[in-house]
């Protein structure tokens, strides 16, 4: 399966904005983007001429980079959306924030939503008290999601529990930290999608 192997940090920078890519490393003077607020290589400090074009290009790569996914499974989330009833771009954003990894990411048992897709996969999480280790798995309204007995004692969760302090559980989850585990109250609407996304440029750009 291809994925992006090189530095997290290089993606904020090439985007301009903050992604929470690195967990605690966002939040410090550490951070590219505060250190080194510039497109990475040798171009990075020539003016770009923009464009609507590039504007929906960098909106979509920006959204992608988020949530940690390839153009192929992002594209297939656009044209599930856009199958939907309703507004296209809030059902992608919907379909994207309801991914088990991101769900354990917004519960606060991990730093970042890579560490949540890792957990995922070695097994570390439930859905309704069966271990389910695909990332992209779609929860729903009414679901639970815990980590499993054998890994509650993990340093890794543990630490995130302590960093995640400073970040808030939406509204349409619940957690329980002392039983670490979390419901799943509705699926989100988009005035509870607390992220700088301008979705509508994401739909201009797949309609052409």
């Amino acid at each position: 399966m291809a994925r992006y192997t090189g530095a997290d940090c290089r993606l904020c920078r090439r985007e301009g904005a903050k992604l929470f890519l690195k967990g605690d490393r966002c939040y410090s003077d550490k951070c590219a983007i505060e250190r080194r607020n510039y497109a990475p290589g040798e171009a990075g400090h020539k003016r770009v001429k923009e464009s609507e074009y590039r504007l929906q290009m960098r909106e979509k790569q920006k959204t992608k980079r988020i949530y940690g996914l390839m153009e192929k499974q992002f594209s297939s989330y656009y044209d599930l959306a856009n199958r939907q009833e309703g507004v296209t771009g809030e059902n992608l954003l919907r379909i994207l924030e309801s991914r088990l990894d991101n769900v354990v990411y917004r519960l606060g048992f991990a730093k970042s939503r890579a560490e949540a897709r890792q957990q995922v996969r070695h097994g570390h999480i439930t859905v309704n008290g069966k271990h389910v280790d695909i990332p992209s798995y779609r929860v729903r309204a009414g679901d639970l999601v815990a980590v499993a007995p054998k890994a509650k004692e993990m340093l890794v969760i543990k630490s995130a529990l302590i960093s995640n302090e400073r970040v808030q559980v939406p509204a349409w989850l619940e957690v329980d930290i002392e039983k670490l585990q979390g419901s799943v109250l509705d699926l989100p609407k988009r005035d509870q999608i607390d992220l700088d996304i301008r979705e509508q440029l994401i739909v201009e750009l797949y309609s052409k």
